[in-house]
């Protein structure tokens, strides 16, 4: 692979292309994130038995992301590349899992549908960020990030309102308990839709930079090649992370498990404390859970804005990407607190926007940090290990973690899991404290 200080600059056109894909990947998991937890309910789950519901997907993310990072390095097509066929496979499967999950008649249903997307989603979704760190000069990778980030704000918006928009064109909003209404159908079908679109159009309108000694590289792969060479390989990565890596993983920590909070006691806990909904076939909660997509679709739409504002910057000047990100997470852990003290519903807008600057900062500095510190060869391993520290705080989340903390730290209420969340957003902040290299605070 070609060293950062090598590659030439390219347009904001053309990253838009090669991040276009993105804009499916974040299809799948907004809906996945903002309606799952609806699903469970209708299917007959209990608010504190939602976190189990979402484990397999962690789980699964856990194993998945390091093998398909390590696999994408060591690929090489003519034609596609190193990372755009596993573009194309997760693609295939994630549409299918999205347009299938909501016509789950069970739990163990909803569950597998989860899981099923989840996987799929992942094994396209760590090649993007690879692709990012090796197309790009260090100097424009902060620039690069915050373009996909852009990308992502706008299919979470739009991805987390479709439910609301089918409502509006007169799609069914209820049906009998039990049943997914249809409005939510729609929503998952179109998402499916546009997830294969916009992956595809990546594929097409994007090449990648082959190995700069081809036989040399398909030397070292033969020598490497082997199942247990290759998870030997992927724990000797792991053991010999490097330090920034590691102090950037606990940020990671406190971060996702804030929004995995979100996403899975978001709409329960918004639906009763703010609307005061608890029964689940009635309309007043199903008109109450599209509201909550709508406020979601906020901290998408100011994510958006966020990192459009970002992508001109950083097209400017070079900026400082760990006091950005301090400042953005601690502006997302006032939001989440401030869900509690909302006394009118349109004011859950201003709480959501605060946590829209945390997730455009959470999509795009720590990867640009993180590329800056490790190996260029290794560049999609070291991504998918890096989401070990994503996955890790959803699985703590989902065994128990957020019923645990959130009743003994503030009380019984379901709605005191906001409160966690902003709690946790706030350590996450303070612990970019521990990371004083420059050459990763810093664009190059």
């Amino acid at each position: 692979m070609e060293q950062s200080e090598n590659k030439p600059r390219l347009s904001f056109w053309q990253i838009w292309n090669m991040s276009f894909g993105f804009l499916g990947i974040q299809f799948g998991f907004a809906l996945q994130g903002g309606f799952m937890s609806r699903i469970f309910q209708t299917l007959g789950a209990d608010k504190d038995t939602i976190p189990i519901l979402w484990i397999a997907a962690p789980l699964t993310g856990l194993i998945v992301q390091p093998i398909v990072g390590y696999l994408s390095d060591r690929t090489w097509h003519p034609r596609f590349g190193r990372r755009r066929p596993f573009f194309l496979i997760g693609a295939i499967m994630s549409t299918i899992a999205l347009f299938f999950a909501p016509y789950s008649s069970a739990l163990w249903m909803a569950a597998g549908a989860l899981w099923i997307l989840d996987a799929s989603i992942n094994i396209s979704m760590e090649p993007f960020r690879a692709l990012v760190a090796d197309k790009l000069p260090d100097s424009q990778r902060s620039y690069g990030f915050v373009v996909q980030t852009l990308i992502i704000g706008v299919g979470t918006w739009v991805a987390s309102n479709l439910p609301w928009m089918m409502t509006q064109l007169g799609v069914s909003n209820t049906a009998a308990p039990g049943v997914i209404p249809d409005s939510v159908k729609y929503a998952f079908a179109i998402g499916a839709l546009i997830l294969f679109t916009s992956i595809s159009y990546t594929i097409f309108t994007t090449d990648e930079y082959p190995p700069e000694d081809l036989e040399k590289f398909k030397r070292e792969k033969e020598a490497s090649k082997g199942f247990f060479i290759g998870v030997s390989e992927i724990f000797k990565n792991i053991i010999g992370m490097p330090s920034v890596m590691l102090k950037l993983g606990v940020v990671q920590f406190f971060s996702w498990f804030a929004f995995f909070t979100m996403w899975s006691f978001a709409t329960p806990a918004i639906t009763e404390h703010v609307f005061k909904a608890t029964d689940t076939s009635s309309l007043e909660y199903n008109n109450a859970a599209d509201a909550v997509g709508n406020y979601l679709g906020t901290y998408g739409l100011v994510s958006m804005i966020f990192a459009l504002t970002l992508a001109f910057i950083t097209s400017k000047v070079k900026i400082n990407r760990k006091l950005l990100h301090m400042f953005s997470l601690f502006a997302g852990g006032i939001g989440f607190i401030s869900i509690y003290l909302v006394e009118e519903p349109w004011m859950l807008h201003i709480s959501f926007s605060l946590v829209g600057l945390a997730w455009a900062s959470i999509l795009s500095m720590p990867y640009a940090m993180l590329s800056s510190s490790v190996d260029p060869k290794k560049m999609g391993v070291f991504m998918g290990i890096f989401n070990m520290f994503i996955v890790i705080p959803q699985i703590v989340a989902a065994i128990g973690g957020i019923n645990l903390m959130y009743k003994f730290l503030f009380g019984e209420e379901v709605i005191f899991t906001m409160v966690l969340a902003g709690t946790s957003l706030i350590l996450a902040s303070l612990a970019n404290l521990l990371i004083t290299d420059r050459n990763v605070t810093h664009d190059g």
